[in-house]
């Protein structure tokens, strides 16, 4: 057995590849850019192990004495080989079999249990060879038919399990096959590998398969998979899901960019009854002020019915037990189009914590003819939709520190001297660089930055603007951590192009940012460039700034290029809400965050790497700007109560609903798209089989590149291990010390 295959075995490579070539490389910068400083160095530390036992060590024959002068030699060159982390690289050349890749949506409207007719039931059971062992449920429909419910993922799993013609087996016998799932939000993972099938065993796939993801994000879950190691010679992919796009970016424009065909199989219904609810109102009220929350009726098969709808209200109490719900409105609504609003006025008459909850039910007449039936839901666990509220009898109060007046300083101070729940008496600053008798004049303006505690804690919401170090003494940073991580206020952290966040490193602040300041950074200016959301943008309130996704794109392009942005040195994970389309972090992976949010113990820290979110008042006046900031300040605003200096734990969601029931028909039209805009092919787990025969993509050799460090494997780690335990046991013969 030559190198290549001992290489190929312990890289567990398939039968089909081959290594072309390898190559020794080291990944330490210092020892890949100067090779002559780790020659120099290995030379170094051998002739010190030399000159240790053959000048200081003069007990012992000389013979020993040089077998263990070699020894302590190769160690110390080892030790230094591994700082310089050797890797090898291999280009691995397939067969010529085209690689196809399989993606599974694991999100959870996956696991959505349709009712299918009997009839229904059986097509699919025949076509996927297999029996409907998860129904019947539900009422009979008449004598002879019953109602199945399977939900999604198990019908997949049917697919995948065959064991007459079996889809995976066929599929490995024609291609390279690797199979990864849409687990989160922002991404794929990977399922096992496919067994070669020796015991009939075909169902590694399906154990695989989830139904967890909270979000279905096909566009950020495709050009994850284009950037996967292996992935560069794909000749096609298959995308198995209901097409339920609700996150991220657009999933065509990823698949374009894959660069392949993309061929989609549909799972779950086209068309079905069914009536879903969807509430929207402010997460923070103000007592005594009228509210119109927006109920929003989403169905499909009920054109014409009539719905009752009922918006109610229950007091949530520090008690185990909750007040009873009170009636805000009712009224009868007739359904005419997709979506129907229905908005209730409401004027919360008491402070604190409520959940507000809009029922919708269809109305079965007594007066309907006998020959016409009621149609039936298909789901009713989506016909409630509730959403925390707080209410206040007081207004929110915001500090905004600043060196100097700014852009965004002033436009932020003008949106909330008009907001109901702030007003000029919620908005102070600190402004450094205004005149002392200005600031001692009192008003909009204050004197220090370090008022009583009483007073600085009475402060729901604290925006630190562009402020040098110098001017943060360590009394106001204590302050700052105490009001956000005891008392639950919010933090907001407006980077400047003058000083930036590198002047918040080595203080206190530095612990609650969601990113790590760099204090030797700069301002990136050298090239215009356009902020790109993350998946996180969509669960998050304040970043959506429209009422579906072609609105909220829209309003953020609105922001247009930005110049400048403050580069930081790396970012806590899960945190980012918006980063740079190109620039990354010191790690060289991680992209640069433009906005970041964390939670600091009871409170919150929100990061902007720059202070030009006032171009979103570009076209649309102060529309998305002061939805942005509104719901910002609202959502930090929430959690914090500065009269009993005490916190109250609230969910604030994006959505009042789970964004994957509020549809549940498959979207075909999205499904379709993705196969045309790439030459790809659409089909249904009805006619999923005849996929593997309809795939015939051009068979060409892919070679691809794999970097296999060295320094962290067991040989390596066996060798140093092993010469340190010889130079003992030698020394030990020899009688040194």
């Amino acid at each position: 057995m030559n190198l290549a295959e001992l290489v190929a075995r312990w890289r567990a490579l398939e039968s089909t590849e081959r290594i072309a070539g390898a190559e020794w490389s080291f990944a330490a910068e210092w020892a890949r850019d100067e090779p002559g400083r780790l020659v120099a160095g290995c030379l170094l530390l051998s002739a010190a192990g030399w000159l240790f036992y053959l000048r200081f060590q003069p007990r012992g024959r000389p013979a020993a004495r040089m077998a263990l002068a070699a020894c302590r030699s190769v160690l110390m060159a080892s030790l230094l080989l591994i700082l310089a982390e050797p890797v090898l690289r291999l280009s691995i050349v397939g067969d010529g079999r085209p690689l196809v890749c399989l993606l599974f949506d694991g999100s959870q409207s996956m696991a959505i249990e349709d009712p299918l007719s009997e009839v229904e039931t059986a097509r699919l059971a025949a076509a996927l060879g297999t029996e409907p062992t998860a129904g019947p449920r539900g009422e009979a429909k008449g004598a002879t038919s019953q109602v199945y419910r399977v939900a999604r993922v198990d019908w997949l799993r049917a697919l995948l399990n065959q064991r007459t013609n079996n889809f995976q087996r066929r599929l490995q016998d024609r291609f390279r096959t690797q199979a990864y799932i849409i687990s989160r939000a922002d991404g794929v993972d990977p399922l096992p590998p496919a067994s070669d099938g020796a015991a009939g065993d075909f169902d590694e796939w399906s154990r695989g398969l989830t139904a967890e993801c909270p979000l279905t994000a096909l566009g950020s879950a495709l050009s994850d998979l284009g950037r996967r190691p292996g992935t560069s010679g794909l000749a096609a992919v298959v995308v198995f899901s209901d097409f339920d796009q609700n996150s991220g970016p657009s999933a065509v424009e990823a698949a374009r960019r894959l660069g392949t065909p993309v061929h989609t199989v549909g799972v779950g219904p086209t068309t079905i009854v069914d009536l879903s609810v969807a509430l929207e109102t402010r997460a923070l009220l103000k007592k005594a002020e009228r509210e119109t929350p927006r109920i929003a009726l989403h169905q499909t098969g009920l054109d014409g019915q009539t719905v009752a709808v009922r918006l109610s209200a229950r007091r949530l109490g520090r008690s185990a037990v909750d007040q009873d719900e009170v009636t805000i409105g009712r009224r009868m609504v007739a359904l005419d189009g997709p979506t129907t609003l229905v908005e209730f006025p409401y004027v919360p008459q008491e402070a604190g914590r409520w959940r507000l909850s809009a029922q919708a039910d269809l109305v079965v007449r007594a007066s309907r003819p006998p020959a016409t039936s009621a149609p039936r839901e298909s789901h009713l666990e989506n016909n409630r939709a509730d959403r925390e509220i707080n209410v206040r009898d007081d207004f929110l109060r915001l500090l905004f520190v600043e060196y100097e007046p700014t852009w965004e300083w002033r436009f932020i101070k003008e949106v909330f001297h008009r907001d109901s729940l702030v007003g000029p008496a919620g908005f102070r600053t600190f402004l450094r660089s205004a005149d002392p008798q200005v600031r001692r004049a009192g008003g909009l303006f204050l004197p220090s930055l370090t008022p009583s505690r009483g007073d600085f804690f009475a402060n729901d919401v604290i925006l630190l603007g562009d402020m040098p170090g110098s001017t943060l003494s360590t009394q106001f940073c204590e302050l700052v951590k105490e009001f956000v991580g005891k008392f639950g206020g919010g933090l907001v952290v407006v980077a400047g192009p003058r000083f930036g966040p590198g002047q918040l490193a080595g203080t206190p602040l530095a612990e609650l940012l969601p990113v790590t300041a760099d204090p030797g950074a700069r301002v990136h200016d050298d090239r215009p460039f356009e902020l790109r959301l993350t998946p996180k943008a969509a669960q998050t309130d304040f970043m959506r700034l429209g009422d579906d996704d072609a609105e909220n794109a829209k309003a953020w392009r609105n922001l247009g290029p930005l110049n400048w942005y403050q580069g930081v040195t790396r970012v806590l994970p899960g945190t980012v809400l918006a980063e740079h389309p190109n620039d990354v972090c010191a790690d060289g992976r991680t992209p640069q965050p433009l906005i970041a949010v964390r939670h600091y113990g009871n409170g919150e820290v929100v990061y902007l790497g720059f202070n030009e979110t006032w171009r979103l008042r570009r076209k649309f006046g102060e529309r998305y700007y002061r939805q942005f900031w509104g719901q910002m300040i609202h959502r930090l605003g929430v959690s914090h109560d500065p009269v009993a200096g005490k916190y109250v734990e609230i969910d604030i969601q994006a959505a009042p609903t789970s964004p994957e029931r509020r549809s549940v028909v498959r979207n075909v039209e999205l499904q379709r798209e993705l196969a045309a805009a790439t030459g790809g092919k659409s089909y249904d787990l009805l006619n999923a089989a005849d996929l593997v025969d309809d795939l015939r993509p051009p068979a060409r050799p892919d070679t691809r590149l794999e970097l296999v460090p060295l320094w962290n494997t067991w040989p390596v780690f066996c060798l140093v291990v092993g010469l340190m335990f010889f130079e003992w046991w030698a020394r030990r013969r020899v009688n040194l010390p």
